[in-house]
Order: C-alpha cells, then structure tokens, then sequence
C-alpha cells in the first residue's frame, strides 16, 4: 500500500504505481498554478477594460462606425453589425457574417470601444480573406461539439467503472484531446485579429501614440484570457492521460 498513491472514484479506490506520483502532483501543481493564473488574467483583463472604457478618443468615433469604416475599407460590404446583449459579449458568427457588439462597445467612443470593435471586425476580414486557421477552426467546429458531448460523459462514466470499462475513459481522453486542440488552433486567431485591429486603426490615425500602445494593451490581455484557457484545457487532458496510464500499469 506505501508503493501507492490513491485517488477516490466514486465509492472505489484506484491505486496508481509510485513512479507515477511525481507526474500526477506535477501535473496537480501546474492545474492549480493556471487556475490562479486564470483568475488574475481575467480580472486584469477586466481591469484594463473598465479603465480603457472610461478613456474616450478626441474623434466622435463609436465602436459601430469604426467597425463600418474598418468593413468599407476592406471592400467587405456583406457583414453586418449588430448590438448584441450582455457585458463583453462582442463576437463575430461567420455563419451569418454578423459582427454582434456588446452595447458599451457598441455605442461607445473609448479606446476599449474601438479596440475591440476592430478586433471583431478583423474576424471578419479573416473570413473573407480565407485566413488559414479560421477555415482549420470551422472544420474543427463540428469535431469539437461532438467532442465536448461525449468527453463530458464518458469521462465521468469512465472515472467510476476504470477497471470494468477502461475503454470508456480512453474515449472520453479522445474526445476531449479534440476540444484542447480546437482551444490551441483559437489563439493564432485571435491575435491575428488583434494585429489587423491595431495596424487598420494606427494607420487610419484613429488611435496613436499613447492611444494606440493602450488599444495593444487591452486587446492582449484579451488573448491572455484565450491562452490560459488553452494550457488549463491541455493540463486537465494531461491529468486524464495520466489516469488511464495508471490504470494500465495495472493491468
């Protein structure tokens, strides 16, 4: 029993060989280091936003005219914007090509209205531009929804019938390995968008000198947010792999 580390599951014990320890208090330690990370991440994101948003640009810009200019300018004329509800809500569905702003950002004239009404605009321009890793991101759409269905029950199931059904573990790890992926093939997305946002409006002046290293500042710790959601996804894939490695070793 001292050459063991158990972990509950359900009502039944499954013990792991002492070789493993070390990687499943590792992986442990980098779990909750993210989930700190996450929480400061996002609470500096919303920070800087609420502080960009009280900052207003010298031109009576709104973060709708801005995303119209940023459009025409493209020659994109069949996107359309729209207001959406909620706080930080802005998105942009290639489905319908709608541009869909939160109503801060919407109506708004701030260095955090313009930033991110750009930012969504420049989703839009990677539609149209066919930019790569938007069309590998929509192909992994439907994977990933299937993915999420069947990870969130077969890893549950497989977590209390381990050693009756080890298969059903193995099928959770595969269908949630696919939603990581689809988290990794998000970022260079999202700041490529980010970097036409800020190269469109620095070149039209509609944000320079301290203006535009405040729009930069926002739009990253927007990606932030992406990129410890991304490795937190990677760290509980690793902690399922290590499971079923466990298991195995057992056999």
């Amino acid at each position: 029993m001292s050459k063991c580390l158990y972990f509950m599951c359900g009502t039944n014990f499954v013990s792991y060989p002492v070789k493993l320890k070390t990687k499943i208090m590792g992986i442990w330690t980098f779990f909750i280091l993210l989930t700190v990370i996450s929480y400061i991440v996002s609470i500096q994101f919303q920070n800087k936003f609420k502080k960009y948003s009280m900052q207003s640009l010298p031109y009576s810009l709104t973060g709708r005219q801005v995303a119209e200019m940023m459009l025409a300018d493209y020659g994109i004329h069949d996107v359309n914007i729209m207001p959406a509800r909620g706080y930080l809500s802005d998105h942009y569905n290639p489905a319908n090509k709608t541009i869909a702003l939160s109503p801060v950002v919407y109506n708004g004239n701030s260095i955090a209205s313009v930033a991110v009404a750009a930012h969504e605009t420049g989703h839009a321009l990677q539609h149209n531009r066919k930019y790569f890793w938007v069309h590998v991101r929509s192909g992994l759409v439907p994977l990933a929804q299937l993915g999420a269905q069947i990870s969130t029950w077969a890893l549950l199931g497989g977590m209390f019938l381990m050693n009756a059904a080890p298969w059903l573990l193995l099928l959770g790890i595969v269908g949630y390995a696919i939603s990581v992926l689809f988290s990794f093939v998000t970022l260079p997305v999202e700041f490529d968008a980010s970097r036409r946002a800020l190269e469109w409006m620095k070149h039209k002046g509609i944000v320079g000198g301290t203006d535009y290293q405040k729009a930069k500042d926002a739009l990253k710790w927007a990606a932030m947010t992406y990129v410890v959601a991304a490795l937190t996804s990677l760290a509980t894939l690793l902690y399922y792999v290590v499971m079923f490695m466990g298991l195995s070793s057992d056999d």
